[in-house]
């Protein structure tokens, strides 16, 4: 088992403390936090800037402020190689991005084929940006002062994985539990009533709870599993560690999605459902478990044990007032954002109304255009509707991952980073003029982040036009590249300010040593600050935060705009899949998708984002 902080082991006890500082200093840290460190560099000043940065993104956002919490044991990885121990820690992350994409690609179709409209379904969307406001910063708070021998994180992933499994089951099998409870005549509430309520009405109802579950539950252990990994690895593994996650999580979604584009049924019979739904919602749950049961087992965490007046209760006024400061510190950064700060999240802002309807209503726009355009009329009775109209949208989302992946690993190749402003390249001389010319020719990251937008835009403009299956699965994967760029762009520039504002503030010295034979480690002389000043690794994850803010905020606006859409142009039950209601309550498939419609609206705000991205130009 390998032992990442044996510089932090007191060689008497191996037990160690943090303590508090009024003025918002270190605590709940290990020493190696608080100590004055040193670091070998290599030449180049940047590096400082991303050690720096690495390094204050470990603070924790609020502090005890008068309690003194005790630590227990070292964490450890087992395996017997770096790469080994890197998968096991971040081996979590294949099974919850499994789940993220058997319920993007089935639950929008398994909807409407329950009875629900589109706009109906579009407010059961909203679990995922409440869940994410709510949850994530919640599940945090009180998992970084759990006391416990096995640790902060674990317990949290171990409960948050138990009610996804619950309520994945119960969402693939509403109708067969809503049966053997209740019979198919439906509910009465009690003598004297007219009539009972419908069993059709009790198994939608059942199944948006149940979503609604693996949406909170899901992002509590996606929280813990992503702080297991800051928690377990030293400063200098960080970058390595969130790459592994982001690698992990991508094999995830090919998984998944790849394992919705077969036909489950007829490959492995009856045995774990008679529908393709029905099976999936089996398979994700033992690989939520599996994948996280060997994260658990492979990483030893280290315990915080109780003080005297600390307990796991998270009501007492000590743990509201630090939920407070969190909240008041928060909104005082928002309305005090530097100007180029505030330029990128904007810039976030707009682009994702357009993108969150594209990543909820894609698998399930391919289908409804397989059905409507590919297949012909006499051949669209189907016993197993979801199954095949989910298979259709898992093809066309396995292509948008592959090119997705592809353009993860290319496009850093061709894009200028905005960190080789500072980088004199010096090519042999007999290539030199060509070097010079590809140098030159390629984009910085800013352009191609406005390339970005304006490649999504021109995607989403033709959508309506699309008649064929082949020509939205196109659609789809171009999708592709853009998506890359905006996941990558906003967090490289605001993690380029971050390290300016650091800078800028002067209150720490940073020098270089060398150490024979050993990995550098930074030299970081905090100074004494005043009571009412932040410490540059604290706004560093504020900033952070609120770019998450500024991607959480518009996916309600984005859903607002769906849910018109649908009023408007589909106010009826789904004609492909919901085979049980009269054909008087299906809406008309005469007119334009509603979907295509939607996506044809998050153009212009994509037009917005590149427009708004070009700020950064000149700010």
């Amino acid at each position: 088992m390998k032992d990442y902080r044996k510089h932090d082991r007191q060689r008497s006890t191996g037990v160690f403390e943090a303590h508090a500082d009024v003025h918002g200093a270190d605590v709940n840290r290990p020493r190696w936090q608080l100590d004055v460190q040193h670091c070998d560099y290599s030449d180049s000043d940047d590096d400082i800037g991303h050690i720096k940065d690495s390094l204050y993104r470990r603070e924790l956002p609020f502090v005890h402020d008068t309690a003194m919490a005790t630590w227990v044991g070292q964490p450890a990885i087992k395996g017997s190689s770096e790469t080994m121990r890197m998968m096991l820690l971040t081996c979590a992350s294949i099974g919850i991005a499994f789940t993220w994409g058997v319920e993007m690609t089935y639950c929008t179709p398994y909807m409407l084929s329950l009875g629900l409209t589109k706009g109906q379904a579009s407010f059961v969307w909203l679990a995922g940006p409440i869940s994410g406001m709510i949850v994530q910063p919640v599940v945090g708070v009180i998992s970084d002062q759990w006391t416990g021998k096995w640790g902060r994180r674990r317990p949290f992933i171990v409960v948050g994985n138990i009610l996804v499994v619950g309520a994945l089951l119960t969402l693939g099998f509403t109708s067969e539990i809503v049966t053997a409870v209740l019979g198919n005549e439906g509910f009465t509430l009690g003598q004297g009533t007219t009539a009972p309520i419908p069993h059709r009405k009790i198994v939608i109802t059942l199944a948006v709870l149940a979503l609604y579950v693996v949406d909170f539950a899901i992002n509590a252990a996606m929280s813990c599993v992503r702080s297991l990994v800051v928690d377990t690895l030293p400063i200098e593994k960080q970058q390595e560690g969130s790459a592994w996650s982001s690698r992990m999580a991508s094999f995830g979604h090919l998984i998944g999605y790849g394992a919705g584009a077969v036909d489950l049924v007829a490959a492995l019979g009856p045995t774990l459902g008679d529908t393709q739904f029905k099976q999936l919602t089996v398979i994700a749950a033992a690989s939520i478990v599996c994948t996280s049961a060997v994260t658990c087992w492979a990483v030893t965490e280290r315990a915080m044990l109780p003080s005297h007046g600390h307990s796991h209760d998270m009501s007492d006024m000590g743990g509201l007032s630090r939920l407070i400061k969190v909240f008041r510190q928060i909104w005082s950064t928002l309305l005090t954002l530097p100007p180029r700060m505030q330029a990128i999240c904007w810039a976030v802002f707009w682009g994702w109304i357009g993108w969150f309807p594209f990543m909820i209503y894609s698998s399930t726009w391919v289908g409804e255009t397989y059905f409507r355009y590919d297949v012909p009329t006499d051949a669209r009775v189907t016993n197993d509707a979801l199954g095949d109209m989910g298979r259709i949208g898992s093809y066309a989302l396995t292509a948008y991952s592959s090119v997705t992946v592809l353009a993860a690993a290319v496009l850093p190749l061709l894009v200028r980073s905005p960190f080789d402003e500072n980088f004199t390249h010096r090519p042999p001389k007999s290539i030199a003029r060509f070097a010079d010319f590809m140098e030159k020719s390629r984009p910085d990251l800013l352009n191609a982040w406005t390339c970005g937008h304006i490649v999504f835009a021109f995607v989403m403009f033709m959508t309506p036009f699309a008649m064929s299956f082949r020509v939205a699965t196109l659609l789809v994967s171009l999708c592709g590249i853009p998506w890359t760029v905006v996941t990558w762009a906003p967090a490289a520039f605001l993690g380029i300010e971050v390290n300016r504002l650091t800078n800028s503030r002067g209150g720490a010295s940073h020098r270089r040593l060398r150490d024979s034979g050993d990995l550098g480690k930074l030299e970081h002389g905090l100074s004494k600050a005043k009571s009412t000043e932040t410490s540059s690794g604290e706004l560093s994850g504020i900033y952070f935060g609120i770019l998450n803010m500024y991607t959480t905020v518009p996916q309600f606006l984005g859903n607002m705009i769906s849910t018109m859409v649908f009023a408007v142009l589909e106010p009826g039950k789904s004609p492909e899949l919901a085979k049980d209601a009269h054909p008087s309550e299906h809406h008309s498939t005469d007119g334009p998708n509603a979907i295509a419609v939607i996506f044809f609206i998050g153009a212009f705000f994509a037009l917005i984002s590149a427009r708004a991205t070009r700020r950064l130009k000149v700010e």
